[in-house]
């Protein structure tokens, strides 16, 4: 199997958010595409936040199993504390990151 890109592995979590709202998806329904598509991205950053979590952490949520989720989210946010320059610990405490 391919890796996803990130984009893909997005696509791929907008489509499969969209079935869990079927109120959104009638809401929206007499929309352009491209309208739906912005409206789909939107509630989908609004469910992260509620979440307590990143868009990219939600769509990782949508495209793996718990266990990857877990172990990718960890990768994923150590990339970013090194990236920012900020010691892992202190990242960590910033992100309010259990580990």
């Amino acid at each position: 199997m391919t890796e996803l890109t990130q984009e893909q592995r997005h696509e791929q979590a907008l489509e499969k958010y969209i079935l869990d709202v079927p109120d959104l998806k009638e809401e929206i329904k007499d929309l352009s595409p491209d309208d739906q598509k912005d409206q789909i991205q939107w509630a989908f950053e609004d469910e992260a936040e509620a979440q307590g979590l990143q868009p990219w952490e939600l769509t990782l949520k949508y495209t793996s199993t718990p266990e990857e989720f877990e172990a990718q989210r960890l990768v994923l946010h150590k990339e970013a504390a090194e990236v920012l320059g900020v010691e892992w610990e202190e990242y960590c405490e910033m992100n309010n990151l259990v580990v």
